[in-house]
């Protein structure tokens, strides 16, 4: 059956590496992009023969009825922790308001299915030496403004399943990386600095861990979602492999023959999460789903595609609205 599909946020990096990644798989289905292309959405990042709306979603009903969307895919959102310290106020309006009336859209629409990306970080944070994992039922522990606004914003796609019967999914997906991600995100701000010969800001709690996911996997775990997932469920996201910011900065260093005297160790951020480590059992053994792209090799596809795309990544410097050495 084909589908009409709206992919919010899509001139972001998830977003539009989603919308790539569905035309590819599925080119009968259309596909509309909707992004409001604030400082980290960049029109260019969505094919130039998709129909794009630039637009909030808060304002995206007429869109739903106008292209009689079927799906929504909701990867609107700001994500960006330091500057959710900074801009607290800006993170609930889009994260929760905005996911809200998106969703009240959707309902008057009657969407087929509305599904909505999370992220592991609503569950807070794990020790360093924690054995267990998060699950699809572990209890929302937001620590910051960015954690709590996506905590709020999945509470309210529950209750519109709940209250109005609104056919929804939520994913929640471990730290991704990948091409197209914005240079203030830490893989991409490791590598486009090191690329210039600028030092790496590294936190002074530099054993931090974080499981990483490519982009191209989660895409791919979302399509058997949307295909196959039942409706009302959560499905958590994850590789299972976890790399500390040190190891990741001496890593990048590695790869682009640079010295780790590069590594500069800055104040930690306030609210800086330890650990995160998502069990995804559930979507494995439901769904089938696994991811097939190797850290090792999607890191070195990744520092080279930054390496070869400067044209991409340099205009956008001077739009990085955080200075990561500023929490002293």
């Amino acid at each position: 059956m084909l589908v009409h599909l709206l992919v919010t946020g899509a001139a972001g990096f998830i977003g539009s590496n989603f919308v790539r990644y569905w035309r590819r798989r599925h080119p009968a289905d259309t596909v509309v992009a909707l992004d409001a292309l604030t400082y980290a959405g960049i029109r260019a990042n969505v094919p130039a023969d998709v129909p794009f709306v630039h637009a909030d979603i808060a304002g995206a009903a007429a869109v739903l009825t106008d292209h009689r969307i079927d799906v929504v895919v909701n990867f609107a959102a700001e994500s960006h922790n330091s500057r959710a310290v900074q801009d607290p106020g800006a993170f609930f309006a889009t994260n929760v308001l905005g996911t809200q009336r998106l969703l009240e859209a959707s309902r008057r629409a009657g969407v087929a299915r509305f599904h909505h990306i999370s992220t592991c970080e609503v569950y807070g944070d794990l020790a360093l030496d924690d054995p267990g994992a998060f699950t699809e039922e572990s209890p929302y522990r937001p620590r910051t403004p960015y954690n709590a606004s996506k905590a709020g914003a999945d509470h309210a796609v529950r209750a519109y399943h709940e209250t109005f019967g609104l056919p929804v999914t939520i994913t929640v997906c471990a730290n991704n990386y990948g091409p197209r991600q914005f240079p203030e995100k830490v893989i991409p701000l490791f590598v486009t600095r090191a690329l210039r010969g600028l030092p790496l800001p590294v936190y002074r709690s530099s054993a931090n861990r974080r499981e990483w996911l490519h982009v191209d996997d989660h895409c791919a775990a979302i399509d058997r979602v949307l295909h196959d997932g039942r409706v009302g469920a959560t499905y958590h996201i994850g590789s299972a492999h976890e790399v500390s910011v040190a190891d990741l900065a001496t890593t990048i260093l590695d790869r682009l023959g640079l010295p780790h005297t590069l590594i500069e160790s800055v104040p930690d951020r306030p609210g800086h999460d330890r650990r995160y480590l998502l069990d995804s059992s559930l979507i494995r053994a439901e769904l089938g789903w696994t991811p097939t792209i190797d850290f090792t090799t999607g890191l070195d596809q990744t520092i080279t595609w930054y390496a070869e795309n400067r044209a991409w990544w340099e205009p956008l410097l001077d739009r990085s609205a955080v200075d990561e050495t500023a929490w002293a």
